[in-house]
């Protein structure tokens, strides 16, 4: 039987925004500054975690249908034929190319292939945690 817990789900929406917010800042800073994929990927699935303890898994698996395991296969796949990519192009394996643009509301902005090495890192990271969290309270 489970307690009500009011007060808990409904600060951890307040939390789960705020951190969710966080991850992805985290996410697009670590280009030029500390961050990037791993600790993005680390403080999102950490909303994922928390939602899980203040809701059942199922009023979670309900609202955010995702399948971890894909999720983090996926992220994997990412990273792999990002660094493949540079093969393609005669370039050392995980070899990085960057390019500016002129985007309509951005102005001119840099583009590189590292953000998305860093989204697969990210997905891998949110898929494999997720997953070992709810492996381990044996709720899957």
């Amino acid at each position: 039987m489970r307690e009500n817990d009011v007060i808990l789900q409904t600060v951890s929406k307040i939390a789960v925004f705020i951190i969710l917010t966080f991850g992805v800042y985290l996410f697009l800073a670590g280009h030029h500054h500390p961050g990037g994929g791993f600790i993005g990927g680390l403080t999102l699935s950490s909303a994922f975690v928390l939602l899980y303890l203040s809701f059942d898994v199922e009023t979670v698996n309900a609202g955010i249908p995702l399948d971890y395991r894909k999720l983090a296969a996926t992220g994997v796949l990412i990273s792999v034929c990002t660094g493949m990519g540079s093969l393609l192009f005669g370039s050392a394996f995980l070899s990085q190319t960057f390019a500016y643009f002129n985007l309509p509301l951005f102005g001119k902005t840099e583009l590189a292939t590292v953000v998305l090495f860093e989204a697969g890192v990210a997905l891998g990271v949110i898929g494999v945690v997720v997953t070992i969290i709810t492996s381990i309270s044996g709720e899957v």
